[in-house]
């Protein structure tokens, strides 16, 4: 097999290594890096599932990062997989009921994106002494919530960096908001911004590819990069949970190695998803990929008719992660199903930028069969997380009960009897006040921090440390801003102006 190198989505004909992918975030035209093969792991499952997840790990991220020696792989992995989980197993899976709980949150922010953004900055140093790169680099990121704070807690103090993170100022939850504005380190910057998280995901993408910000940048010094799963960087950790899961599920002995299992995956930008597209296309046995939406129901509605359409109401949910109606991970997914038409790619997403829509042809569609949408509301998303904890005392978080109630709805038509896996994403403690509601009915008071404790109370189950004493944090970052200010914000952080 060639040597996998990485390209643009969207028709710029150079090809890059995977350190120079990593360190770019972006292709200078706009479109995401993409492996110009997909490889496939040849490791028998007998084999695989004996190894721990930083072994898995560098297996799995050896073929996507060529250019990264086995040595340098396996000390990032032991170094972002450590003991700042609070499980050995980093990833663990449980099984409540007949339904399989994939637990992503084990990490310091208590979210799935550290499944990612714990190794990203190693990842990152690595490649910039590949590249000979003497520039700082300026990590660039917008988020819905949970991207920021592991990315800023993933960077903080990491020399050779900034990180400027934007977030939407009334879009996310007061824990999430919390955790990114008390964040210390003298390399880090946080910025609310008045619009929800594709206002902030559409300025940061507009700062990247904008040539005179960049020439400014190089003359100061900078180059940009980015902590979002636009970076492929971010996005192949994430396919190692998948495997771990299926392993898992073997050697519980809930499954035969070569079955087929299914996979439901609460989505918002696609990243998480897509990296189980991925992990399927290495070789793991995966049947259907559930997208599972919240209000917002952007992909629902294109899995069920083939047309993307971002112009419709917003809605602010208790699902904030997935308040998405600009899937940007979605970008790689048709450059695959559309055999590799970078010209047809780069087209739609200049309809849906001009436009607002596209519509995808059926050849297209049929590629992505493997994918089923699916969507829950907000009263569906709070009996879910209900009926869970009524009949097994476990406790998910709204995102977790979006995918949890989509996989009933689907189960209710389909008839599948696959073994099917809930990407739980993000612990239930991190929206306290839903949470506790669904569970116990309307609260009187507001204080999301009062409510931390009142939910321990109720269930039992211990407030988290990495949140315990989050309200008592000073606040370190004030700043806020309109959507249209954000370049000016971040060229007076670097100083630029």
């Amino acid at each position: 097999m060639a040597t996998v190198m990485y390209r643009s989505t969207r028709g710029d004909s150079r090809l890059v290594s995977a350190a120079e992918a990593i360190v770019s975030g972006i292709a200078a035209d706009g479109g995401l890096y993409v492996p110009t093969e997909l490889p496939r792991l040849t490791v028998p499952p007998a084999e695989l599932a004996a190894l721990s997840y930083q072994d898995l790990a560098g297996q799995i991220m050896s073929l996507f990062l060529p250019d990264f020696t086995a040595a340098e792989l396996a000390a990032a992995v032991q170094q972002a997989y450590d003991d700042k989980f609070d499980t050995p197993l980093i990833a663990p899976l449980v099984t409540h009921g007949e339904v399989h709980f994939l637990e992503l949150f084990h990490g310091p922010t208590l979210a799935f994106k550290d499944m990612a953004l714990s190794i990203l900055p190693y990842l990152l140093r690595l490649a910039a002494e590949k590249c000979g790169l003497q520039e700082e680099v300026v990590i660039l990121t917008a988020t819905s919530g949970d991207t920021g704070k592991a990315a800023l807690e993933g960077f903080a103090d990491v020399a050779g960096t900034k990180i400027i993170v934007f977030f939407p100022e009334h879009g996310v939850s007061p824990v999430q908001k919390r955790q990114m504005v008390t964040q210390t380190g003298a390399n880090t910057h946080v910025v609310g911004i008045e619009g929800n998280f594709d206002d902030a995901q559409s300025g940061v993408k507009a700062m990247f590819t904008d040539a005179q910000l960049r020439r400014q940048l190089q003359q100061a010094g900078y180059v940009f990069s980015s902590a979002n799963s636009i970076n492929v960087g971010r996005l192949i950790p994430q396919i190692v949970y998948y495997y771990s899961a299926y392993l898992q599920l073997v050697n519980q002995g809930k499954l035969q190695a070569g079955q087929p299992v299914n996979f439901v995956v609460p989505t918002g930008n696609f990243g998480n998803i897509l990296a189980a597209y991925y992990a399927r296309q290495l070789g793991l046995p995966v049947h259907k990929l559930i997208c599972a939406s919240n209000a917002n129901k952007v992909l629902f509605d294109f899995f069920t008719t083939g047309i993307y359409d971002k112009e419709r109401p917003f809605f602010v949910t208790m699902s904030p992660s997935m308040d998405i109606l600009v899937s940007s991970n979605l970008e790689r997914l048709l450059y695959h199903a559309s055999n590799e038409d970078t010209a047809w790619v780069k087209a739609q997403m200049e309809n849906l930028g001009r436009q607002g829509h596209y519509r995808v042809p059926e050849t297209v569609r049929a590629a992505m069969s493997d994918f089923v949408g699916g969507y829950a509301t907000e009263e569906a998303t709070a009996k879910a997380i209900n009926s869970v904890y009524r009949q097994s005392g476990y406790l998910i978080d709204p995102h977790t009960a979006v995918a949890y109630a989509v996989l009933q709805d689907y189960l209710s038509v389909s008839g599948d009897t696959t073994p099917t896996v809930v990407v739980a994403t993000a612990s239930p403690f991190k929206f306290a006040k839903d949470v506790l509601e669904a569970v116990a009915g309307p609260q009187s008071s507001e204080d999301e921090f009062a409510l931390l404790f009142e939910l321990a109370a109720v269930t039992g189950q211990p407030v988290p440390a990495a949140i315990a004493d989050l309200q008592t944090k000073p606040v370190l970052h004030r700043t806020v801003c309109k959507k249209d200010d954000m370049r000016r914000v971040a060229a007076e952080i670097l100083q630029l102006v």
